[in-house]
């Protein structure tokens, strides 16, 4: 399982935070952990195998939102209080 990070530009509420899930999820339908800030500017998600950051970016320009980098690494769940 991997966790993939996206920097959007452009999110300025929960509602566009709402927008982007929707982005990942309706490429990701099985995508697990999809979160999204705002204030961060970035929105997180869990898949198995690699994403596809052309498509992922395609689609969230396509929503209206800038696309501005991606990345993923390997994601290991941790145990009871993070042991």
């Amino acid at each position: 399982m991997n966790k993939v990070t996206l920097e959007i530009g452009g999110m300025s509420c929960g509602m566009c935070e709402a927008h982007i899930k929707d982005v990942v999820r309706s490429i990701y339908p099985k995508a697990k952990k999809v979160s999204s800030s705002f204030k961060k500017g970035e929105t997180t998600f869990l898949i198995d195998g690699e994403p596809d950051f052309e498509k992922l970016r395609d689609a969230v320009v396509k929503t209206g939102y800038d696309f501005n980098g991606g990345s993923f690494a390997p994601y290991e769940k941790k145990g009871l209080f993070g042991l």
